[in-house]
């Protein structure tokens, strides 16, 4: 059975002691939840990244980044490095996302050296992807995601991709208050899963994790979740609001 995932990405949100409370007001609510077959994954800003697996060390979640360099060291300023995720133990890293791809230029052939990167650090990808609005518009949204997924996974072997969360990501949701309907995203995610299935075969499509992210809230998250093949979501804004995120949690 596949593993059911909500992940916060606190996005470039949160002061430090921001950040420390609601990291234990989050970690003090898991305390009464049960997740069955289930993770909660916290994505703070880089500079928490310490505190989180602190907090996370007595709490019932993972802790992800939200973004990684592909080299383990070496002369590049500000980045950080697979290796270095490893010895903090995060367990998870957002890659992909629209953000990086339209802010810094991120190509899928970049995003493929970061996949094997944290693979090979034993830090779990989840990799974003997902379609502009002119596309969805054009009727291009299957091929670009197609393109994406192709493209950045697809050179993995059955094992190390086993490893790797997807979420797709409708770019026009994101932040916009606008979000996919629940047809519309169990649409996509039956398609990426198809995907995979014709490359690496009906098991392993069977349990890959596939996330929707895009506005999802305490509001949708249910109705988006009670999809055959969405897996729970990649959450932003809510995320920050401990009261919604835990309402999200709770609908896995």
């Amino acid at each position: 059975m596949r593993k059911k995932i909500v992940a916060g990405n606190w996005k470039m949100n949160k002061t430090m002691s921001e950040a420390e409370l609601l990291l234990t007001e989050i970690a003090d609510a898991l305390d009464d939840v049960e997740l069955d077959n289930a993770e909660v994954v916290i994505c703070p800003p880089a500079l928490y990244l310490e505190m989180a697996t602190d907090v996370a060390e007595e709490a019932n979640f993972y802790v992800g980044a939200q973004n990684v360099y592909p080299e383990d060291s070496g002369a590049f300023t500000g980045e950080i490095s697979p290796m270095m995720l490893k010895n903090m133990k995060v367990a998870y890293c957002i890659i992909g996302h629209s953000e990086r791809r339209k802010y810094f230029s991120e190509s899928n052939e970049f995003l493929m050296c970061k996949v094997d990167g944290l693979l090979k650090n034993n830090v779990r990808p989840i990799f974003c992807c997902g379609e502009v609005l002119p596309e969805r518009e054009a009727g291009r949204h299957f091929a670009v995601v197609k393109q994406q997924v192709e493209e950045s996974l697809f050179h993995l072997g059955q094992d190390p991709f086993a490893k790797v969360v997807i979420a797709y990501e409708p770019v026009w949701a994101i932040g916009t208050g606008v979000t996919a309907s629940k047809e519309q995203a169990q649409e996509m995610h039956a398609f990426i899963r198809q995907l995979i299935g014709e490359k690496y075969g009906a098991e392993v499509a069977g349990n890959t994790t596939i996330l929707y992210g895009g506005s999802c809230n305490g509001k949708n998250a249910r109705e988006l979740f009670s999809q055959p093949d969405v897996d729970g979501g990649l959450i932003g804004g809510a995320s920050l609001k401990p009261d919604e995120f835990m309402q999200i949690i709770t609908s896995l």
